[in-house]
């Protein structure tokens, strides 16, 4: 059963922020990432981390337009792309995530909604799950990373 907002136990503000410090930390893997592996170095029929970060981005700040205004369809579209445009759209996202997200009524995290035409949940259970999906990928690209004798930076460090 929904709670009313004032029963939150963390503010919008407080999970955009947690939410972010997740984003600069997978921002510091697709970082570290070999340009010419980006798109194509897998591990156990994994897909390449290139086309895991494009799927995010094809997430998250669409997930926080359609919070707003119902508009889910405001993704990066296409096939992967070069880690340097990937780091540019991510932090194009980042920006305007931040700018959108105080437009975002407290009283909405509690509404069903239907994100992307196809995922029926509560707004903050959608949140969480892009959370939780960026996490598991950038789990991946830790494995990757280490597959490639790099030390990927330390998981609390966002």
């Amino acid at each position: 059963m929904p709670h009313p907002a004032s029963d939150c136990f963390i503010s919008p503000s407080a999970l955009l922020e947690q939410w972010q410090g997740h984003r600069r930390l997978t921002r510091r893997v697709i970082e570290l990432f070999p340009d010419e592996q980006f798109n194509t170095f897998a591990v156990g029929g994994m897909r390449p981390f290139g086309t895991m970060a494009v799927e995010l981005l094809r997430m998250a700040a669409p997930t926080v337009q359609g919070l707003v205004d119902g508009n889910w369809n405001t993704g990066v579209a296409g096939a992967p792309r070069s880690k340097a445009e990937v780091l540019a759209l991510w932090d194009a996202d980042t920006a305007k995530m931040n700018e959108l997200w105080p437009r975002i009524p407290a009283t909405r995290f509690q509404e069903k909604l239907t994100a992307f035409g196809q995922y029926e949940d509560l707004a903050y259970r959608l949140v969480l799950y892009v959370i939780d999906n960026e996490v598991h990928h950038r789990g991946q690209g830790y494995v990757y990373l280490r597959a490639l004798n790099i030390e990927p930076p330390h998981f609390w460090e966002r």
